[in-house]
This record gives structure tokens, C-alpha cells and sequence, in this order.
């Protein structure tokens, strides 16, 4: 986190201003490490008739075989009440499910209680989202997220990279006062680095620090992203697999003499021990990431449909999240110490802040049709 000389920083919820709530799923099945379960799941859901169908679905009060809601933005799952459907399963979506962990989602608003379709309206490959948290660090995804709690901040209010979601004449004010004009990515970058706990992000008009600090921050989107260029790590510490993984895995486990992830049997060296011991809200991620793989679900529920043994994908995953893990734990932490500070006083003199209402509120983004309950045309 950085170190911080002065308190009048304004607020990210200023700076970013517009928020979304994540989805909320309300049912574990939809969801999953691997696309192959979920599909195998929604032939097992249509195949059931009556009673065996309802309870399979799980239903809440947002979401029964009788629900009627329209589909989701840009996607092409069928509108018809749940106590019709057939056909194949809507072809899954890699989301965020957990920090540093990707799976699949199928994309029915039927099967979601509250979808957030404002959030699928701007998801493109332009798109980056962060995710505020309570009591961790800031993180960003191109992926949906799915992590609660919290609030979900896109970079950009329409799709296509249009209308960041910044405070109005916030980029032409950090113009003015840093001699270059950033761009809006250059101003996420920029928070990630510089952001505190308690949500504050201390800005500057020294270029010098401006310029570290932007660096900083690609670096940490580029690992959090990972939609470039696979990251790897310099030769001879880049992780293999040394004894082959089970085919089912129970347990994980870590040697740090060796630096060795130990998955029964199975060992995967070198892994640092800043790999093993990365946390997020005092959770360590590769042993979320390995007990979301492994961990049984109720016998008779779609959720326990699941792939028999390990899946090949799953140990490619794993080392590239050991890399993930292993390059974010050696970025340096960026030092916010400018005697030229940018406050929130300095926004609000300039016209900056406060922030219109409008800049809280999603765009209007609906350039097409979206099809509503039953194939009729959605009205928004």
C-alpha cells in the first residue's frame, strides 16, 4: 500500500463514479471450473421433467421453472419459462468467480437472480472492471465478475472503450496540471497503485511520480488482465510439473525447503513461497483455487456433476497462476510522497467535483434490441 503526506485525497467512488452491485447467482450449479460440467449439467436440468426439474433448478424467490425475464445483453439463451426449455446449453462465458480465479458461467438470465444486465451491456474486450472489496485491495478483471461483496466500477460506461467512467473533467484537469494528457487507462493504472484502504487515491502533479506510478499500475493490470501475452517467469524458475498430478487430487500442500506445491503425490516446482503465501482478505489463493476444483458437492444435485479426474486445462491454469501470483508479489509498492498533491479541494475549485448525479447513473447504451420474456421485444 502506499505511504501517504497529505489527507484531503479524494474518494474512488468520486473518481470512478459509476457502480454496479456484482451479480448475484443465487444457485451454485450455473457455474463452474469447466465449461464441459455446465453443459452436461443443462442437458441433465431439460431432461428432467416436473417436480425433478424444479428441484434441480434450486429456485429462490427471484427465480422458478415460471420466472419470466428477458435474456441477457449480447447473449442468445432462450426467453421461454423454465418449465419449457430445451434445446442445447447457451454456450458458457469465462467470468471472475474468485480473486485470481477464472471459470465458466452459463449466460440464462433465467438461471441468475439478479444478472446485472448493465454490466453485460459494457462487457467487450475493451472493458475493465474493478473490484471495491471490503477489507482487501483492489483488484481488475476484462472477465464479469462474480466476487460479492463489494461494488463493481467499469473503466468505461459504453462499449466499445466509449465514455470512461471518470468525473467529468477529470482528464482534462490532470492535463493541465501534468503537462500530458493520460488516458483513461493511464488514470486506472494510476489508482491501482496509488489506491488506500479506506478507498481514498492521492493524486499528484509531479510527472516524475506520475509516470512511476502509471507504470506500476500496467504492470499490475497486465497480471490481473492476463489477456495478453501468457506472463512467465525468467528461466529456471518458471514452475513444471516434476511428479505427474493424481487423477484426483485430495489434497495441497507446500514444502517451502523445496518450493514445491504438493497436490497428493503430484509435486509442481519451483514455486516461490510469495506464490504459496498470497492472500487476499487473509484467504490464500492457490488453496481456494485448488478446493474449488475438488470439493464434493451434494450427491443428486447438478452441482455435482463434475469432471471425473483432473483435467489437463486445470494444471496449465495452475501454473500460470502460480506465475500470476509470483510476478504481482515482487512489484514493488509505490510511494505516494509528493509535496505537489492533486486534493479533492484542488477538484472541487476546478469544476470537478462534485459530480453530476447523471455520472453515478449507467448510460443509456441499448443501440439494439434486446428480447424480453417469452421472445417478446424488451422495453428499457
Amino acid at each position: 500500500m502506499p505511504s501517504v503526506t497529505h489527507d484531503d485525497a479524494p474518494l474512488l467512488a468520486d473518481l470512478m463514479p459509476w457502480s454496479v452491485a456484482p451479480p448475484r447467482l443465487g444457485r451454485g450449479w450455473p457455474t463452474g471450473p469447466d465449461a464441459a460440467s455446465l453443459k452436461a449439467r443443462w442437458d441433465a436440468f431439460v431432461k428432467a421433467e416436473g417436480p425433478d426439474r424444479e428441484a434441480l433448478l434450486e429456485p429462490s424467490r427471484s427465480r422458478t421453472l415460471h420466472s419470466a425475464v428477458g435474456r441477457l445483453p449480447g447473449r442468445s439463451a432462450g426467453t421461454e419459462k423454465l418449465i419449457r426449455a430445451a434445446g442445447p446449453c447457451p454456450e458458457p462465458v469465462r467470468v471472475l468467480h474468485a480473486p485470481f480465479d477464472e471459470q465458466w458461467l452459463i449466460p440464462d438470465h433465467r438461471l441468475i437472480d439478479a444478472a446485472r444486465p448493465e454490466l453485460w451491456r459494457v462487457a467487450d474486450e475493451h472493458q475493465v472492471f474493478v473490484l471495491e472489496r471490503p477489507d482487501a485491495p483492489l483488484l481488475a478483471t476484462s472477465l464479469l465478475p462474480l466476487l460479492r461483496p463489494g461494488r463493481v466500477r467499469p473503466l468505461y460506461r459504453r462499449p466499445g472503450a466509449g465514455e470512461p467512467n471518470l468525473a467529468p473533467g477529470l482528464l482534462r484537469h490532470l492535463a493541465s496540471r501534468l503537462g500530458h494528457s493520460p488516458t483513461p487507462m493511464d488514470v486506472l493504472a494510476w489508482i491501482l497503485s496509488a489506491a488506500r484502504p479506506d478507498l481514498t487515491v492521492p493524486l499528484t502533479e509531479d510527472p516524475g511520480l506520475w509516470s512511476r506510478g502509471v507504470e506500476s499500475g500496467h504492470r499490475l493490470l497486465r497480471l490481473m488482465r492476463r489477456d495478453g501475452d501468457r506472463p512467465k517467469l525468467p528461466g529456471g524458475r518458471r514452475p513444471y510439473v516434476r511428479a505427474p498430478l493424481p487423477s484426483r487430487p485430495l489434497t495441497i500442500a507446500y514444502d517451502r525447503a523445496e518450493e514445491a506445491l504438493l497436490l497428493d503425490e503430484g509435486r509442481v516446482s519451483p514455486v516461490p513461497p510469495e506464490a504459496w503465501d498470497f492472500e487476499v482478505a487473509g484467504v490464500k489463493i492457490l488453496e481456494q483455487w485448488f478446493t474449488a476444483r475438488v470439493t464434493e458437492s451434494e450427491p443428486g444435485t447438478l452441482a455435482a456433476i463434475r469432471p471425473a479426474t483432473w483435467p489437463q486445462t486445470w494444471t496449465s491454469e495452475l501454473l500460470e497462476l502460480i506465475t500470476v501470483l509470483a510476478l504481482l508479489a515482487e512489484l514493488p509498492p509505490l510511494h505516494v510522497e509528493s509535496t505537489s498533491p492533486i486534493t479533492a479541494a484542488d477538484l472541487r475549485k476546478a469544476g470537478v467535483l462534485p459530480v453530476p448525479e447523471s455520472a453515478r447513473r449507467p448510460a443509456s447504451v441499448l443501440d439494439g434490441h434486446e428480447e424480453g420474456p417469452e421472445g417478446q421485444l424488451a422495453l428499457i
